[in-house]
Parts: C-alpha cells; structure tokens; sequence
C-alpha cells in the first residue's frame, strides 16, 4: 500500500512538473514573440504580431513619422529629431524647436532591423523643421512635405510684419516647404514652397505671405494627380485654422488651390490625411480642436472640385492615417490620448462609409502620456502590416515605435 501510494505521488508529481514546464516555455515563447495580448483589443480576423522599437536616441525628443515602401521593398521611416532640453537641465522640450531637423532610418529586411544612424533629409537654415510627411510617387521619385518655426529673439519682434503667427515659446511661423528626391533618398532637391491661400491672413517670420503647410499624407491618384489638404489660419482673432485642397498635375513639381475642404466658425480643422477610394472618391480625415477631440470626415464625389459638409466620425482620435490593404479595405489608424493613452484602428469598407460602426480595436494602451500618436501604415507583405508612430513608456525618452499586424 505505501509503495502504491509513492508511485501515485511520484507520478502527480511528474505530471505537475510536466506542466509547469509546459507553462514556463510558452510563457517564454509568448513574451519574446509579444503574443500575449488582450483577445478583447483585437478584432477578429486581425493578430498583432510584435511591437518594436525602430528609433530611439535617449537624448533627442524623436516624433511625427511617416514610412513608405520602396519599389524595391525597402522601408523608409522619416521623422523629426531635436535634443530632449533636459540634457541642458531644462523642465521640458517642446514640440517646436531651433534644432528639429528631419531624418529618416532604413530597413531591408521587412521591419526586423532598422539603420542605427539616422540619415538627414534637411536641416532649414533659418529655422526648426516638423513633421517629415512622405510620398512614394508611382514614378519612382519621393516628395518630403514639411514646415518649420522660427527663433525671434524680443528686439525683432516688434518689427515683423502683422499679423503673424507666435507659438507660446515665441517661435514664429514660417510656413510650408518640401522637398523631392530621384534617387531613392540618397539625395534631396529644394526646397520648394506651395502657394500662399488667399484665406490664410498670418505672415511668416521674414514679413511674407505664409507658403501653405499642414501634417498629414497626401495621396496619388489613379489619374496621376497628387492630392495634399493644407491648413491656413482663417481668423486673426481665434487663430483657429480650416482646411483647403491644393492639387499638382506635373508629379509634385507645383501645386494649385482647388477648393475648401472643411470650414467652420467655431472649429479648428487642421493635420488632415486624403485617401482616394477604389470608385474615385477622395476622403479627407481631419483632426480638429475645439470640437472634443473628435475625429471628422469630409468627401469628394467630383475629383476635388468640392467636397461635402465634413461630419463628425463619432469617435476621439489624433491625427488618422488611412491605408489600402490588400482587398481594398481600409485601416485607419490613429494615436488615443485619453486614458489609457495608446495607438487605436479601425477597418473600413472599401468606400470609408462604415467609419460610425466599424469596430474600434486597441494596439497599444502602454504609454506614459499624452505625447504620442501620428501614426503612418504601409503594407509589408499580402496580410501584414506595419504601423509607425512615437511613443514614450512612462514618460520616458519620444521614440519613434511600430506595431506589425497581421491582416486576413
């Protein structure tokens, strides 16, 4: 009887130990594949595969990505670099700085390993540049659209021109830029300077009426023309902005107004991003301010004579982006600054029309605060995708972070 009931215990102890073996080597395998993720943040027929960290410099405040896919297959992730002013002992770093200069990293092997080194794309002489937004021409050639601030010390202020636009460290605006690139980046031409809006009543730091400027991404159309919705300050009392469509017909050498895209009394309507759908509709998703953070469309039936009244999406989100996936849906991503802070999507029908009842699924709800967000999409392969983005864990150094999902 002893001996029977050893065995027994030798046997669940055997069994217990098989077990938590089992347990341990999938927990292992789980963390360092990343697959240990809310079944509730992810909707079905979409499995987030792995975040990652594409760039970090503990010293820089790294933000505002954009990636494109070259033809051949090689990702570019651009962004803005500037020092954390912490390194100089300062309280904080703004997003507007006299240093913020516009970078890019490389990969060639579908997002696994990213160039340690940034390269620089363009350093404005006169001033901090912001948000680097890409395009991939179907042509071959790359567009880099930006904007930049000025530093004006306390004597030159009361010398330019008014109205003019002043951030709360006394920065000045100085409006819209891009540049162009032949050669797969390995240089860069310009810049160039899109047209002044007549709408637009501010003028740039050196008295000049203000090139257009706006973050967010442009889009090719099927007929070859590029479409860009810029901002331009409206009101010189509110100094609130609204959104016009610029249009270029020779590759992005010029640009031309077009039309109103959203305007209203009350609203702000600012970093916008244009998607065209497969039946030739072009779709504007606008952030706005004053308006409860809520997210805002606006529809162009007619190729970008006019558009629609925009109308409120029905849900908070902070600079979207839209990318075609492979059966012509459409993920639209975008940063969530509310508790719990993070990187939010959804999945709409082909037409963008569903954008009240597609389901909201949650990337990430890991960041540290508010400083986060502008997300970009590119499609690695015919069912994953890699989201770009900054992030900060626990207010830590800005970095610019990514999330691959895997789309059925």
């Amino acid at each position: 009887m002893v001996v029977k009931i050893t065995k027994i215990m030798n046997n669940k102890r055997i069994t217990f130990l098989f077990l938590l073996l089992t347990f341990c080597f999938y927990s292992l395998f789980a963390v360092a594949n990343n697959s240990f993720i809310d079944p509730e943040k992810i909707a079905p027929g979409i499995m987030k595969v792995r975040d990652l960290v594409i760039y970090k410099g503990d010293n820089f405040h790294s933000s505002f990505p954009s990636v494109v896919k070259r033809p051949d297959g090689e990702l570019f992730v651009a962004f803005r670099r500037a020092p954390d002013r912490k390194v100089f002992g300062e309280k904080g770093t703004s997003h507007v700085d006299p240093n913020s200069y516009l970078v890019l990293v490389r990969s060639r092997d579908m997002a696994n390993t990213w160039t340690k080194d940034p390269e620089l794309i363009y350093s404005h002489p006169f001033g901090g540049s912001q948000d680097p937004c890409l395009l991939q021409l179907n042509n071959g050639a790359l567009l880099c659209m930006s904007y930049a601030w000025a530093l004006v010390r306390p004597d030159g202020l009361a010398n330019l021109k008014i109205p003019f636009s002043q951030n709360s460290n006394g920065f000045i605006f100085l409006g819209g830029y891009y540049l162009r690139s032949k050669d797969g980046g390995e240089s860069w031409q310009g810049p160039y300077y899109p047209p002044h809006l007549d709408q637009e009543v501010t003028f740039n730091a050196f008295g000049d009426p203000l090139p257009s400027y706006n973050r967010g991404a442009l889009c090719e159309g099927i007929d070859g023309r590029i479409f860009w919705v810029v901002a331009a300050c409206d009101n010189q009392t509110s100094r609130k902005t609204s959104n016009y469509l610029l249009i270029s017909r020779d590759n992005g050498l010029t640009f031309k107004y077009s039309c109103p895209v959203a305007e209203d009394e009350k609203i702000t309507f600012n970093e916008t991003s244009i998607y065209e759908t497969p039946k030739g509709d072009l779709v504007a998703f606008i952030r706005t301010g004053d308006f409860d953070d809520h997210a805002c469309i606006a529809r162009s039936t007619d190729g970008g004579k006019s558009f629609q009244k925009w109308q409120d999406m029905g849900f908070q989100g902070h600079p979207l982006h839209a990318l075609r996936l492979q059966d012509n849906r459409v993920l639209l991503t975008y940063g969530y600054r509310h508790q719990p802070y993070g990187i939010r999507a959804r999945i709409l029908n082909p037409e963008c029309t569903d954008y009240r009842t597609a389901p909201e699924f949650v990337l990430r709800d890991d960041g540290g605060t508010t400083d986060l967000g502008y997300t970009w999409s590119v499609q690695l392969d015919k069912k994953q995708v890699l989201v770009v983005y900054y992030f900060n864990i626990g207010n830590g150094p800005r970095h610019i972070a990514g999330t691959i999902l895997e789309i059925e």
